[in-house]
């Protein structure tokens, strides 16, 4: 039994990784964060090819193999496709970071099916989809114990708005709340197996997504005195709480929601609308 493992430096080195929305924001710090401990990454990109491209440029100059994929995950042939690609090229996956998410706002009565569903099909289904695809994958290969005494890892990215209402984003706020569900459900049934699930919540980050939340030093002020850290987040942060939840310290850790959040979930309320 391992018991009080620490991180160690490369505690990755070997293992593949597969990052959703991964070319951009929150979810290219991940992947420089998992890279930067040994792992070879897919990155999954929906738009931005560019981007996605100075992305592998980037880990591979650390010295670890990348491909940049693109696919819809929320569309189950697209997840189907994005898996098999990354497969061929990496051998198999040890390693799931769902984190692509959009968002539509409206006010709750104008709020329209499409809007509704967009944001549910990418923010949840698309977990789903990516989440079942790495189970399969960690139940056919089992436990390697050269690489980690896990057989595989999944990371959730959700929101402080899992647990704290939005006002006229219904629809983000239902998908989070969805999804810490459905992490929880998951880790429940796959922790026999040595799957571990958790989740990471981040509250406010500086990503393009909410820009104008902090671009403006009125915007930003505002910002800090809602959050009791009395600071923005950044998504490097982000990427060192995901890489703690992927390594073998946190063996022990499942069905967990990390909220990474400068203690924002402790004082926001449903009238303190900003984007998350």
């Amino acid at each position: 039994m391992v018991i009080g493992r620490r991180y160690r430096e490369g505690d990755l080195l070997g293992q593949a990784a597969l990052i959703t929305g991964a070319n951009s924001g929150i979810g290219r710090s991940i992947a420089l964060a998992l890279a930067s401990a040994g792992a070879d990454i897919v990155i999954n990109y929906k738009a931005n090819r560019p981007a996605a491209d100075a992305l592998v440029r980037d880990i591979a100059s650390m010295g670890q193999r990348a491909i940049a994929i693109e696919a819809d995950v929320g569309e189950e042939d697209d997840v189907g496709r994005l898996f098999k690609t990354a497969m061929e090229y990496l051998g198999t996956l040890h390693i799931l970071v769902t984190n692509a998410g959009i968002e539509f706002g409206a006010p709750f009565s104008e709020m329209t099916l499409g809007q509704w569903e967009s944001v549910v099909k990418t923010n949840l289904t698309g977990q789903f989809l990516c989440m079942r695809e790495a189970a399969r994958e960690f139940l056919r290969r089992g436990v390697d114990p050269k690489l980690s005494v896990a057989a595989g890892k999944i990371v959730c990215i959700s929101s402080v708005h899992q647990d704290i209402p939005r006002i006229g984003h219904a629809n983000y706020a239902s998908s989070k709340a969805g999804v810490m569900m459905l992490m929880r459900s998951a880790a429940r049934e796959l922790a026999p197996q040595k799957i571990r699930i958790n989740a990471i919540a981040p509250g406010a980050v500086k990503t393009e997504m909410n820009r104008h939340a902090w671009e403006s030093p009125r915007a930003y002020e505002r910002l800090c005195e809602i959050v009791p850290y009395g600071r923005i987040g950044c998504p490097d942060e982000i990427g060192q709480a995901a890489l703690w939840l992927c390594s073998e310290a946190a063996d022990y850790v499942t069905g967990t929601t990390l909220r990474v959040d400068g203690g924002l979930s402790l004082s926001l309320s449903s009238e303190e609308n900003i984007r998350n």
